[in-house]
């Protein structure tokens, strides 16, 4: 099964599974008060946001797709895919240095819990990743998957949200993408 056909699937079941949320104001664990892509009836969130590293070498975007169970209104549940392209990365292979171009497409399964203002959040999935060297040319041709996993959590404070993110790829050839991330927003 290809990964944008699994994605679909898992997007579809989880849209007719979803209950709506017991508290229509509260965020999800894993979201922005007001980053929602589109707020369904039955109470699934779609979120989407850019990714960029702060070193430039990557960009790209998540859609994350989410609902909280009606018996269970504080637990978050959702499914996050990314895509990420990287290009021009120094790297080293042995004694050579290296540019390397990569592209990585990735699936998570996240799970959160909301404690009055305090989300806090965990995400396991896996990435495909292709990588091919620019600089000496033709040096490096790889691909592989490997394992994506990360802890986030968001503080409310009136209209001020605060997140923390950290989320780690389990290959070294991808380590170029692991990130700690922190942002404040408010809304005006």
């Amino acid at each position: 099964m290809r990964t944008s056909s699994l994605t679909a699937c898992l997007l579809a079941c989880l849209a007719t599974a979803a209950t709506p949320l017991a508290l229509a104001d509260d965020a999800p664990s894993f979201a922005g008060k007001d980053s929602d892509l589109m707020r369904l009836d039955n109470g699934m969130v779609i979120e989407g946001r850019d990714i960029e590293t702060p070193d430039g070498y990557t960009s790209g975007f998540r859609l994350i797709a989410g609902f909280s169970p009606l018996r269970l209104p504080r637990l978050d549940l959702a499914a996050e895919f990314s895509y990420r392209e990287s290009d021009e990365v120094p790297t080293r292979m042995g004694d050579n240095s290296l540019l390397v171009n990569s592209v990585s497409l990735g699936g998570s399964l996240m799970a959160g819990v909301r404690i009055g203002r305090l989300g806090l959040y965990a995400k396991s999935g896996v990435a495909g990743w292709e990588g091919d060297a620019v600089i000496p040319r033709d040096a490096l041709n790889t691909a592989g998957t490997t394992r994506v996993t990360g802890l986030g959590a968001r503080m409310e404070f009136n209209q001020l949200v605060s997140r923390l993110e950290f989320e780690e790829f389990d290959a070294s050839d991808m380590s170029h993408l692991n990130l700690f991330t922190a942002s404040l927003h408010y809304p005006f």
